[in-house]
């Protein structure tokens, strides 16, 4: 049996444009699916032989060959009407019966791409990092346009099918027994193109502007932090998903704490007799307030206070750190005569018990001597 004229399958003429030609499909594919005519062989066939035909008409080079060779263009092939294309084809009427149009993963190039990716250094103090805050940012970024809502389109317009590549965004190109795809130098592999560009973004579908964003910094972030904020990042190209914007955090040094993870460090100098008899000092907390440490006497440099929970809140817990307390002993200088004489005779009533760690040190060096 003769295969009948692809055109007239679809009730086309053959002038018939790329947008015309997937309409008519649409149509009669829906209108002879086997599963709305359950039991016809007739429908069946006719169903066949419709997407065998749009198989055909909607790829620009096969289109070209079937309009100067007609059905002996693919008849050395085997058939055109379930070859490679035949999913691709029936995605289009699978998408008007389930409503899943524009959201298969192949098929053609919608023009539309993903903005880029941002990111912003912020510094914080240690306080705001121990409290939590509401930044402000100003970056300057692209936005979507809103004369043409991004679609790159001067406004009451829309952009159009590539003619180079039919709207797929590739090109075929046969070497020998060989076919080659590439992309369409003319859409960059969009699959459209826009013939009238929007003046207010020259047809870029974005813009240029600063934007003001709150970003909320929770308590307990460490230095490194990283915050994503999803969707603002650059918009993307022709009505694309916007990209995403991260917030690199460092914290500036505090003048008095240092930080590890929860814990926070500080050191004190205190006098020679503090550290001889004993006492008490105050010292400032993270969280505005005071707390006294108390030092039994014969407190050596380095020695190490823990105050409980006194530290930094740990991200995302009630929980905190503890604060650490080392002392360093000062020793005095600019003497009085009279500091000076009592000094040496505190220095005559001294024995290895007042001084064990250096009496102890320098008799061991004695026995090397010897």
């Amino acid at each position: 049996m003769a295969k009948r004229d692809y055109y007239e399958v679809l009730g086309l003429t053959r002038a018939a444009s790329e947008v015309e030609i997937k309409a008519s499909f649409r149509k009669l594919a829906m209108q002879w699916h086997p599963d709305k005519n359950p039991g016809s062989q007739d429908c069946e066939h006719r169903f066949k032989e419709i997407n065998e035909a749009y198989d055909v008409l909607k790829d620009g080079e096969r289109r070209a060959a079937y309009d100067r060779f007609g059905h002996a263009a693919f008849e050395q092939g085997g058939g055109a009407g379930f070859g490679t294309d035949f999913a691709s084809a029936f995605h289009d009427i699978f998408d008007d019966l389930f409503g899943m149009a524009g959201r298969r993963g192949g098929g053609r190039a919608s023009g539309r791409e993903r903005g880029a990716d941002l990111r912003y250094n912020l510094e914080i103090t240690l306080d705001e990092a121990f409290a939590g805050k509401t930044a402000e940012v100003r970056l300057p970024t692209s936005v979507t346009c809103e004369a043409c809502s991004g679609t790159g389109a001067k406004p009451g317009t829309q952009p159009t099918a590539c003619r180079n590549c039919s709207g797929s965004g590739r090109v075929r190109h046969a070497q020998g027994f060989f076919t080659l795809e590439r992309t369409c130098p003319a859409c960059q592999g969009r699959g459209s193109v826009i013939e009238q560009p929007c003046k207010a973004c020259s047809g870029a579908g974005r813009m240029t502007r600063e934007r003001i964003l709150e970003v909320q910094i929770p308590a307990g972030v460490e230095d490194g932090t990283r915050i994503r904020l999803a969707g603002e990042g650059e918009a993307g190209v022709r009505g694309g998903a916007a990209g995403d914007l991260y917030i690199f955090l460092s914290l500036i040094p505090h003048a008095m704490f240092q930080r590890e993870g929860a814990d926070l460090y500080c050191r004190v100098p205190i006098s020679m007799t503090t550290a001889s008899l004993g006492g008490e000092f105050e010292v400032p907390t993270i969280d505005g307030g005071r707390t006294r440490v108390k030092i039994p006497d014969g407190t050596q440099t380095g020695k190490r206070f823990r105050l409980p929970s006194k530290g930094m809140p740990v991200l995302r817990s009630k929980a905190r750190g503890d604060m650490y307390v080392q002392v360093m002993v000062e020793t005095p200088q600019k003497l009085t005569k009279r500091q000076k004489d009592l000094l040496k005779e505190f220095e005559k009533e001294s024995s290895k018990d007042t001084h064990p760690e250096s009496s102890g040190f320098f008799a061991k060096m004695r026995e090397l001597f010897e």
